[in-house]
């Protein structure tokens, strides 16, 4: 019984928090002075006589200018599988066609791809592994030095292939 009490009083505590029934009037944020900001700059051609009846600690309105808004981004392409494919069989003249269109986006590409990526994965991995400590860059260096500081014997290129095979 002791082990389950932490967990029932999680529970009152959680579900007495849960409002039922909420209502849009009192449970809403009120906007406020921030939700509708705007930024502004101040204009540089500005009359200083034609508003005489502003304080001095106020900044009159004609002298304040909105700065517009600037794109950030491109609208994002669709990626969806559904419309990629509908478009694609859009102008097939018959079954065949779609089945075609079908076989090829996601037989045959799919596989060339995969082909394609492990090809260079395996070459990626052939490269470095002979580049791994007989270069002299700094990679090599560095790699060299953390051996011989961890006592470790650095293995030659012979001794590595003979471990592939």
């Amino acid at each position: 019984m002791a082990s389950s009490a932490p967990k029932e009083i999680a529970s009152i505590l959680q579900s007495a928090s849960i409002k039922r029934h909420p209502s849009p009037t009192h449970d809403l944020n009120p906007s406020t002075a921030a939700s509708a900001k705007q930024p502004v700059r101040f204009s540089s051609h500005h009359d200083p006589d034609a508003n005489s009846n502003i304080d001095e600690d106020e900044i009159p309105l004609s002298v304040l200018e909105p700065v517009p808004r600037r794109s950030t981004m491109p609208p994002l392409p669709d990626l969806r599988f559904e419309q990629s494919y509908l478009k694609s069989i859009e102008h097939a003249a018959g079954w065949k066609a779609v089945l075609w269109i079908t076989v090829r986006d996601q037989i045959i590409i799919c596989f060339a791809q995969g082909v394609l990526w492990q090809l260079v994965l395996n070459g990626w991995r052939h490269w470095n592994k002979s580049a791994k400590f007989s270069g002299k860059n700094v990679g090599s260096r560095i790699r060299r030095w953390w051996w011989g500081v961890n006592g470790w014997q650095i293995p030659t290129i012979r001794e590595h292939y003979k471990k592939e095979l």
